[in-house]
């Protein structure tokens, strides 16, 4: 069994799909920041306060590795920037995994966001249109990086059910 990498810009659904995903297959679901926090002690907040960004990319793309190279079956939900450095776009592709980009617009996006923004560092004290053109600049940074999965599911005015049934059909 492949490992089933989903990943995706913040917003998109990717933890609540894995777990979804997860009870439905009884595969076990990863977040790989839940990996990282775990292994550090600390909350990806601290990590990034106390150590900054490039030591976190480092611990992230070690914990990658580590969990693409363990033996166990695993869903494994990215961090939005994970694809985009170290390389780890390059790992989207490998014959063992199933990478499914989670795609979503700029509108459901910040639909999805602007309510609960407090949760998110990059975003917690933006304006409302600041934000807007926050997740347009990203997404389009991203996508490059993104298109590299395997796969591509758009979660666009589809319910998490909806979004979960298209990536088990991928997977059938």
């Amino acid at each position: 069994m492949k490992k089933i990498i989903l990943l995706g810009y913040m917003g998109c659904g990717k933890s609540t799909i894995a777990q979804n995903l997860s009870k439905i297959t009884n595969i076990p679901f990863l977040d790989l920041d839940k990996c990282i926090e775990k292994r550090a002690n600390l909350s990806i907040n601290e990590i990034f306060e106390q150590h900054g960004e490039i030591y976190f990319r480092k611990l992230e793309h070690q914990m990658f590795l580590e969990l693409l190279q363990s033996s166990e079956k695993s869903i494994l939900g990215l961090g939005g920037g994970t694809p985009c450095y170290a390389n780890n776009h390059e790992l989207l592709k490998r014959d063992d995994v199933i990478s499914i980009y989670l795609k979503a617009s700029i509108e459901t996006l910040y639909n999805r966001l602007v309510h609960n923004k407090s949760k998110r560092p990059l975003i917690a004290n933006m304006e409302e249109e600041e934000m807007k053109e926050f997740i347009a600049k990203h997404l389009f940074d991203r996508s490059f990086y993104y298109n590299h999965a395997q796969q591509k599911v758009s979660v666009d005015n589809k319910t998490v059910d909806e979004t979960v049934q298209d990536i088990l059909e991928i997977l059938a």
